[in-house]
């Protein structure tokens, strides 16, 4: 499918990526407390002066709230198994939880220069890519890779999808940055691939017919097929078993350990395999 290039469909994308963002980028933060009472009395008497925070009292994440079931925004609440995994977080440090909206391939590079945000906790896989540009905390899930077509498709099923996706007639959706971009690429080289920095604009680009399959992480994929595309269905999977875990600029070795420790208490008591199930259900 050929019907509108890249380089002019991503304009497009990008105008509309933009104007969805504008409730949470441009500078603006969601200040979610975890508690009426924990996180504001804890955080007077932890010392959090060693842990380089953008701003004092409270730890920042960057996130790109499109990406159900990790990340999403619901009547301008952000929900989801990275956004309660943020807040449990801050209540163990003893901090006010913030979110700031960043696109997806951005939030990287910003934690990298520093000063935007003091993590990344968007569904961010780690790659060896991304560990030169900044720490990662100890993995919280994993995830594989899918591709998902229109049910109403007869040219890429399930036997032959393989084989048909990597050919010029196809084009392929993916999310900027994403290592569902990067699966596609290594797999369906001859394809054309078609990025957008909202994944959710991914799947609206192949119910719209200007691409013939999406590709991103496999949980995202099938929380997308049970909402709003259910005209669509997976027609290949791999076991990539992608780690995400929270993205911390390098020079921050004592964020990161405090970080690594709160992941290590909510995984020992449970409330990780908690939050997992009640995200993925």
């Amino acid at each position: 499918m050929k019907s509108m290039t890249r380089r002019n469909f991503l304009t497009v994308a990008g105008a509309v990526a933009s104007t969805a963002a504008l409730a949470g980028c441009g500078g603006e933060k969601a200040v979610e407390t975890t508690d009426d009472t924990t996180a504001d009395d804890t955080a007077e008497e932890t010392d959090d002066s060693g842990l380089g925070l953008v701003t004092e009292g409270s730890i920042t994440f960057a996130v790109s709230p499109d990406y159900p079931p990790f990340e999403n925004l619901e009547d301008g609440e952000y929900v989801g198994l990275d956004m309660d995994l943020g807040r449990a977080i801050a209540e163990q440090l003893g901090l006010e939880c913030v979110y700031t909206n960043l696109d997806f391939d951005g939030i990287v590079p910003a934690i990298a220069a520093g000063g935007q945000a003091d993590a990344g906790l968007s569904g961010i896989s780690i790659t060896p890519d991304r560990e030169k540009q900044v720490n990662f905390s100890e993995p919280y899930y994993i995830d594989n890779q899918a591709v998902a077509v229109p049910s109403s498709s007869t040219d890429v099923t399930e036997d032959n999808a393989a084989e048909v996706l990597n050919t010029a007639e196809m084009t392929i959706a993916v999310q900027s940055g994403s290592t569902g971009a990067d699966f596609a690429a290594e797999n369906f080289p001859n394809a054309e691939q078609l990025a957008f920095p909202l994944f959710t604009d991914a799947f609206a680009a192949v119910a719209a017919g200007q691409a013939d399959a999406v590709c991103g992480n496999l949980a995202v994929v099938e929380q997308m097929l049970a909402g709003a595309y259910t005209d669509l269905h997976v027609v290949l999977t791999s076991a990539t078993g992608e780690e995400y875990a929270i993205a911390v600029n390098k020079d921050n070795p004592e964020l990161l350990n405090a970080i690594n420790d709160a992941i290590t208490t909510l995984k020992d008591d449970g409330t990780i395999d908690e939050l997992i199930s009640a995200n993925m259900g």
